[in-house]
C-alpha cells in the first residue's frame, strides 16, 4: 500500500510523540539530582493510585497485537475473539480479590522473587529465564512487528525502519525514567488510545451504514456478517487464512466452550495474575484497596476493548466483502491500486485506517494505535530489565550491589533486549494472524506458571521440589502434546497439560513428608467452613468430569473435552481446601494469609456484580 497519510496527519502524530516524549521525560527526571532508588525505578515508588493502575494495565495489555491481530482475527474469525477481553475482565476480578492482596503484603519486586521467598532459588530462576524469553522473543517482536505493519501501510515507512523507530521510541524515557516515567504516561496514552480508537470505530460503523449513521452500521454489520457474530464457535463452522495460501478451521484457535469452560482461564490468569509486566503495575499501588480498585477499573475497560479492535475488523470485512474493488474506488473517490486490498488478515485495521478515516482525524486514529504500542513496549522493557536484575543478577552476581548499580544493569539490559527484538520481529512477517501466533506460545508455559504459582500462593502443602519438577515439565509437556497431537486446539491442550502438572505437582507434594513441619490449624469453626467449601468443589469435580466423559463423544466438535480442565481445577481447589484445614504437616515456607487480605467493600463487590453480569447477558445474546 502506499502512504495514506496528509501533512494534518503527520502534525496530529508529532503533537502526539512530543506530548508523550515530554511527559515521559518530566516524570523521569530527578529530584534534585539525586539518583532513583530500586524502588523509584522498578516499581515507581509504590505511588500509583486506582485510575493510574488501571489505565497503565490496559495501557500496557492492549497493543498493536489487539489493534492489529485481534481487528485481523475479527476480519477473520468475528467477535468470538472477543473472549480473551471478557474473560480476561472476570479474571482482573480474581486477581484483585485473591493474588495481588498476597503479593503486596509481601512487599515483592517481581514474580519469580515471591517464588524465592515461598520456595528456593531455583524455582525462582526457572521462571525468571521463561519470562524473559517469552519477553524478549514473543512479547516485543510481536507488539513491534505488528506496529511497524500498521506503519508501513498507513506511512509507507519500510518495516524494519518502522521497527527499530518504534523501539527506540519506546526506550527513551522507559530506559530513563523506570516504572513511574512508564505508569505515568500510560494514562495519557489510554485517553488516546480509547479516545482515537471510538473515532475509528464510529467512522468504520458509519461507511458500513452508507451515511446512514453509526447505528444502522451496526445493524448491517450484524445483517452481512452473521457468522461473524457468533461467540462459541463449534468445528467446521468457519474456515479462515492458515498463513501460507490454504485454510484452517477456526475450531483450531477459539474451541467451543473451552473459551468459557477450558484453559482460557490458564491464559487469563497466568497473563493478569503472574505476568510481571502486567502484575508490576499492581505492585506499584499506593495500598492494597488502591490496587484492587485500580483492577476493577481495568475490567470495566476491557468489557469495552472489543468494540475498539474487534468490530474494525470486521467492518472491514464486511466493506471489503459487500463491494467490487471498483465500488469501493467510487465511493472513496480513490484508484483501485490507492485503496489496495488485504492480503493478511492483520493488514484489516491498516486497510480501514488508510481508507475510511480521513485527514488529521487519521493522525489520531493512528495516535491511538502509537499510544498502544509504545506503552506496551515500555511495559515489556521495564520488565525484562526488572527480572533481569533483580532475578539473576543481583542474586547470583552481585548480591551487595547498590541501587544505582542495580538501575544501572536495568538500563543496560533493557538495551540489549530491545536489540534481540529488532533482529528477530521482521521474522513474523511470514504470519496471518500474528495474536494466534502469541497466545498458542504463551501457552506453553501458563498452565505450569498457574499451577506453580497458584499452588505457591494457596496451598501449604507443595513443596519446593513440586515447584520446580512441576516448572521444569511445563514446556516439554506441551512440545509431547504438539508433537503427539498436532491438529488439536491449543486451548484443550493446556487443558491437558496443566491435569499433568497438577499431578505431578501432588504427588511429589504427598510424597516428600520429610521436609514438612508441624503447623497450627485454624481454628475450628474455620476448619468446619474451609472444609465445607472443600466438599462443594469436590462435587462440582465430579459433576463435571462425568459430563466431560458422557458427552464428549458426542459433542466433541463443540469442544465439550475441556470440561476435563474444570473438573481438574475444581478438583485441585478442594485438595487445596480440604488439606489445608485437616492437614497439620505443611511445607516450612508456606503462605498463612491473613483474611482480611481477601476482604473486598461494597462498591467493589456491586462493580464486579456489574462486570459478570454484562459479559453473561453478551453470551447470553450472542452465543450460537
Amino acid at each position: 500500500m502506499t502512504s495514506g497519510f496528509s501533512t494534518l496527519d503527520y502534525i496530529v502524530f508529532i503533537l502526539y510523540a512530543v506530548t508523550i516524549l515530554f511527559m515521559g521525560l518530566w516524570v523521569s527526571r530527578t529530584k534534585g539530582g539525586v539518583e532513583k532508588t530500586s524502588e523509584e525505578y522498578f516499581l515507581a515508588d509504590k505511588s500509583l493510585t486506582w485510575w493510574a493502575v488501571g489505565a497503565s494495565l490496559i495501557a500496557a495489555n492492549i497493543s498493536a497485537e489487539h489493534f492489529i491481530g485481534t481487528s485481523g482475527s475479527g476480519f477473520a474469525i468475528g467477535l468470538a475473539i472477543s473472549a480473551y477481553e471478557w474473560m480476561a475482565a472476570i479474571a482482573l476480578l480474581v486477581v484483585a480479590k485473591f493474588f495481588l492482596p498476597v503479593f503486596i503484603d509481601k512487599g515483592i519486586y517481581t514474580m519469580p522473587q515471591f517464588l524465592n521467598q515461598r520456595f528456593n532459588r531455583g524455582v525462582s530462576t526457572a521462571f525468571a529465564v521463561f519470562w524473559l524469553l517469552v519477553y524478549v522473543f514473543v512479547n516485543l517482536t510481536s507488539v513491534s512487528y505488528l506496529g511497524a505493519l500498521a506503519m508501513e501501510s498507513i506511512m509507507g515507512i519500510p518495516l524494519q525502519y518502522g521497527i527499530i523507530g518504534l523501539l527506540v521510541f519506546s526506550a527513551i524515557y522507559s530506559i530513563y525514567g523506570g516504572l513511574e516515567a512508564v505508569a505515568w504516561t500510560d494514562v495519557v496514552q489510554v485517553v488516546f488510545m480509547v479516545g482515537g480508537g471510538l473515532v475509528t470505530t464510529f467512522l468504520a460503523l458509519d461507511a458500513v451504514g452508507a451515511g446512514d449513521g453509526v447505528m444502522a452500521g451496526l445493524f448491517n454489520l450484524y445483517d452481512r456478517a452473521r457468522d461473524h457474530f457468533t461467540m462459541v464457535i463449534p468445528e467446521g463452522r468457519i474456515y479462515v487464512p492458515d498463513g501460507s495460501g490454504g485454510q484452517k478451521d477456526a475450531f483450531i484457535d477459539l474451541p467451543g466452550i473451552a473459551v468459557i469452560a477450558g484453559a482460557m482461564w490458564a491464559t487469563n490468569l497466568g497473563y493478569w495474575g503472574f505476568n510481571q509486566y502486567i502484575i508490576q503495575k499492581g505492585l506499584a499501588a499506593k495500598s492494597i484497596n488502591e490496587a484492587k480498585r485500580g483492577l476493577l477499573f481495568a475490567a470495566f475497560l476491557k468489557i469495552l476493548m472489543p468494540l475498539i479492535v474487534v468490530i474494525p475488523g470486521i467492518a472491514a470485512y464486511v466493506l471489503l466483502n459487500a463491494h467490487t474493488p471498483e465500488e469501493l474506488a467510487a465511493i472513496l473517490g480513490k484508484t483501485v491500486a490507492e485503496i489496495g486490498t488485504i492480503d493478511k488478515s492483520d493488514e484489516a485495521y491498516p486497510w480501514l485506517l488508510k481508507n475510511f478515516v480521513p485527514s488529521g482525524i487519521r493522525g489520531l486514529a493512528f495516535a491511538a494505535l502509537a499510544a498502544a504500542i509504545v506503552s506496551s513496549l515500555a511495559s515489556m522493557v521495564n520488565s525484562t530489565a526488572t527480572i533481569f536484575t533483580m532475578d539473576i543478577y543481583n542474586p547470583y552476581f552481585k548480591p551487595n550491589a547498590s541501587s544505582r548499580q542495580l538501575v544501572r544493569v536495568g538500563r543496560i539490559v533493557a538495551i540489549v533486549s530491545l536489540a534481540i527484538a529488532a533482529i528477530v520481529a521482521p521474522q513474523l512477517s511470514s504470519l496471518d494472524q500474528v495474536f494466534q501466533y502469541i497466545q498458542e506460545y504463551t501457552g506453553y508455559i501458563y498452565p505450569g506458571v498457574v499451577a506453580v504459582f497458584g499452588m505457591g500462593l494457596f496451598w501449604r502443602q507443595i513443596t519446593a521440589n513440586a515447584a520446580l519438577w512441576t516448572a521444569i515439565a511445563t514446556i516439554p509437556a506441551g512440545i509431547v502434546f504438539k508433537i503427539i497431537s498436532p491438529d488439536m486446539p491449543f486451548l484443550l491442550r493446556m487443558g491437558y497439560v496443566f491435569i499433568i502438572l497438577c499431578l505431578i505437582a501432588s504427588v511429589i507434594s504427598f510424597a516428600e513428608k520429610g521436609v514438612k513441619v508441624k503447623s497450627p490449624l485454624p481454628p475450628e469453626s474455620r476448619q468446619r467452613k474451609i472444609a465445607g467449601y472443600s466438599y462443594v468443589f469436590f462435587v462440582l469435580a465430579i459433576i463435571t468430569l462425568i459430563a466431560a466423559i458422557v458427552y464428549t463423544p458426542e459433542y466433541s466438535y463443540y469442544g465439550i473435552e475441556s470440561l476435563f480442565f474444570l473438573a481438574a481445577l475444581f478438583a485441585m481447589i478442594g485438595i487445596i481446601l480440604y488439606t489445608n484445614a485437616k492437614m497439620p504437616l505443611s511445607d516450612p515456607k508456606a503462605i498463612v494469609s491473613d483474611p482480611v487480605l481477601f476482604n473486598t467493600g461494597t462498591p467493589f463487590n456491586i462493580g464486579a456484580a456489574g462486570v459478570i453480569l454484562i459479559i453473561g447477558l453478551i453470551y447470553y445474546f450472542l452465543w450460537y
